[in-house]
């Protein structure tokens, strides 16, 4: 299961969120093996934080996925992310970070997963 947390210090109105949820959705799917059917998503929106001292529009997503240690689709995938990011919320390319984290293990539903899957 993917999880994205995407921090922005903008508004996100509710027709910009459901953009953001569908563009996601179908973003992920650059990821083989990876589809909205699985991806939990979360957006924090007005989050105070600062950029070279500024407090100029910035996003820092955070991209968890499981058994995908070659990185497979992480270019494409972080390339239509910051596309989204851009046109939904006019958030400067240069100001939009991701970090990939790669999950080894998790639990669901009270029972422990590791390895590939």
């Amino acid at each position: 299961m993917p999880f994205i947390i995407a921090r922005v210090n903008t508004h996100i109105d509710k027709n910009q969120e459901l953009a953001i949820k569908s563009e996601m959705g179908r973003a992920i799917t650059l990821i083989p093996g990876k589809s909205e059917k699985y991806l939990m998503l979360g957006l924090e929106d007005d989050y105070k934080f600062y950029l070279r001292g500024d407090s100029q529009k910035a996003a820092l997503i955070e991209a968890s996925i499981f058994g995908n240690e070659d990185h497979e689709g992480f270019k494409e995938f972080a390339r239509e992310t910051t596309k989204i990011f851009h046109e939904v919320l006019n958030i400067p390319p240069e100001n939009i970070y991701i970090n990939f984290a790669d999950i080894k293990t998790w639990a669901v539903n009270g029972i422990f997963i590791e390895g590939n899957i």
